[in-house]
């Protein structure tokens, strides 16, 4: 059983969304909080699989909080879903370093599904999200198949974790320097500019 926490600040959407997944017979949410700094408190007193956080939050949003994680070195896995088809937060959360990111009006068995992905280290993103922020690199044609490595993808499903080239470092157990020479060998590849652009093109050519 995946153990979820939730944080959304309206009451009736974390009670109806733990309700909801846990007649999924796969997750079941041990705890809700309704803000960002409510769940990073509660995280680091019972860690769960997976958090499933509202982007847009008083006191302390879903962005910062990941921020927040990130910064203190935390691999928790976090699932965001939002109401607004907001492009720009969109862009905010992955490069904070969120692992999935879903629309509020998405079904049960997707978010299932998402929570079951993220949980097992993956990355999932809403179609819609991707193609609005993805705009400049949806106009690039998609790369040879056989041009990224298995190593190139697994680097880039790390970068769309939120890793430094440090972290992916001891994750791969490479040199710091092999790591970050091969992030600018994936760039170079993927004809992008930076880690977020070549993690939007990897999404929306579902190259990870």
């Amino acid at each position: 059983m995946i153990t979820v926490g939730i944080a959304d600040d309206q009451a009736l959407v974390r009670e109806g969304i733990a309700t909801l997944i846990g007649l999924s017979g796969v997750a079941q949410a041990i705890w809700q909080c309704e803000n960002g700094k409510e769940a990073l408190d509660r995280l680091r007193r019972e860690p769960v699989d997976t958090l499933v956080c509202d982007i847009r939050m008083p006191g302390m949003d879903g962005v910062t909080l990941v921020r927040r994680l990130r910064a203190e070195g935390s691999k928790q896995p976090v699932l965001m879903l939002t109401t607004f088809d907001d492009h720009q937060l969109f862009l905010d959360a992955l490069s904070a370093g969120a692992n999935g990111f879903l629309l509020k009006d998405v079904s049960l068995e997707k978010l299932v599904n998402a929570i079951e992905i993220v949980a097992g280290g993956g990355f999932i993103a809403e179609p819609r999200l991707v193609s609005g922020a993805a705009a400049g690199v949806s106009d690039q044609p998609p790369v040879e198949p056989d041009l990224l490595t298995d190593k190139d993808r697994e680097v880039l499903r790390l970068i769309a974790g939120g890793l430094s080239n440090r972290e992916i470092a001891r994750v791969l157990h490479l040199a710091e320097g092999t790591v970050k020479n091969r992030v600018s060998d994936i760039l170079l590849k993927l004809g992008c500019r930076d880690r977020t652009q070549a993690v939007l093109y990897a999404i929306h050519w579902q190259l990870i």
